[in-house]
């Protein structure tokens, strides 16, 4: 069971007094980190100020090593796996260009994938001569397995899953859908950049080759963080698109050797401060107890599916079978844009999805935006009635 006004106590950005304070509803974006994260954040930087970058870094080797132990507990993986870097872009983009492609060759892209992953496909099947294609969604708007396992064959090099769309609380079959790839021999590559943190993630249980992921989200890290899983072999044997003197080490005049493990696809440069946020972050994560912290998400999410449709003029578009924390809906005669804006005249925070980041789906249901309500932990069911009041007196 969760704690809830320890962490509230916990997050500067809630009040625990009396006092209506703020409504943050947007961790599918950037949530608000714990004390934990910005204190160890500012200590280091402080640090860096009076013996420079080098010493600091020195000085927490031992520390910046259990970011990646901190990871490997929570995702099921041996730290080896996981190589650190800057966002959940760069991670699934580094895995994803050093996976060789050919003329012939086929990505398969979900339905509700991200813009960056989409625009990445599509520049390498232009480079390469590879082919993008859709994997059909059913009825309810996740991966359709049946239709996915007659899609797929041999030539099939690539699939791009995401877990968690960023338009909504669909949750897709991530370990249905890798069985049916690996069946042909296909590497599946999971963009988790919304469930981490928010939902298990298990890699030994999805089976994924590969696995993107942020910290800025459900995590509760700095901005500026994300990590990569490779399966251990793949970690060992993939060589990235880019290496500098920490990927690889340069043995001789004319040669070099790759890192043995998943800092094959790291560069030496990096935020130091940010990672040691991201390790306070997961540890914290850790320390409540994931599925405490899962649970407590996933009843203020449903919470808000069912006050919100009660409403008038209140659609909530999520799809799937299970669901998230990302709780999606417009409001009838408002654009997407202006009830952002409205509500945060009442100091509760949304954030709106538009069509161009989930082209794919968006475009085949019919809708240009969508809010984004993404309630963490750390809201109080008093600040979520708040935010109900407030989206039923927009029309008035």
């Amino acid at each position: 069971m969760l704690d809830d006004l320890r962490v509230r106590s916990d997050t500067p950005g809630c009040r625990t007094d009396s006092e209506p304070g703020p409504v943050f509803l947007d961790s599918a974006g950037s949530s608000l980190p714990p004390r934990v994260v910005t204190d160890t954040v500012i200590a280091h930087l402080r640090r860096e100020a009076e013996v420079g970058g080098y010493r600091a870094a020195n000085e927490r080797l031992d520390d910046l090593a259990d970011v990646k132990t901190a990871i490997g507990t929570l995702i099921g993986t041996d730290p080896s796996t996981i190589a650190l870097s800057d966002s959940a872009s760069r991670s699934w983009s580094d895995f994803f260009y050093a996976v060789p492609l050919t003329p012939g060759d086929r990505i398969l892209i979900s339905e509700a994938d991200y813009a960056s992953n989409a625009v990445a496909a599509l520049q390498r099947a232009r480079a390469t001569g590879a082919t993008v294609e859709k994997i059909p969604s059913d009825n309810n708007g996740q991966i359709d397995l049946d239709a996915f396992a007659a899609q797929v064959d041999e030539r099939v090099k690539l699939v791009s899953v995401l877990h968690v769309p960023t338009n909504g609380g669909l949750v897709n079959p991530v370990a249905e859908a890798t069985r049916i790839a690996h069946g042909v021999g296909a590497l599946v590559l999971l963009d988790a950049c919304q469930s981490a943190g928010q939902l298990p993630v298990n890699v030994v249980e999805l089976g994924v080759d590969a696995l993107s992921a942020t910290g800025r989200k459900w995590l509760r890290g700095p901005r500026g963080t994300g990590f990569l899983y490779l399966r251990a072999d793949l970690a060992r044997s993939m060589e990235p698109a880019r290496l500098d003197l920490h990927s690889a080490e340069w043995t001789g005049p004319w040669d070099y050797r790759l890192a043995p493990d998943a800092r094959r696809f790291e560069f030496w440069e990096s935020d130091i401060a940010g990672r040691l946020g991201l390790g306070a972050a997961v540890r914290y994560l850790l320390d409540l107890g994931p599925d405490n912290v899962y649970a407590a998400i996933a009843a203020r999410a449903e919470y808000l599916r069912r006050a919100l449709p009660e409403i008038p003029g209140v659609t909530v578009r999520d799809l799937g079978v299970l669901r998230s924390g990302i709780v999606s809906f417009t409001v009838e005669g408002i654009d997407a844009v202006d009830v952002r804006d409205r509500l945060l005249k009442h100091d509760i925070t949304v954030t709106v999805s538009h069509a161009r980041s989930t082209l794919l789906d968006m475009t085949g249901r019919g809708l240009a935006a969508v809010v984004r309500a993404s309630p963490h932990c750390f809201v109080s069911f008093e600040d979520l009635d708040r935010f109900v009041t407030a989206v039923a007196g927009l029309s008035h």
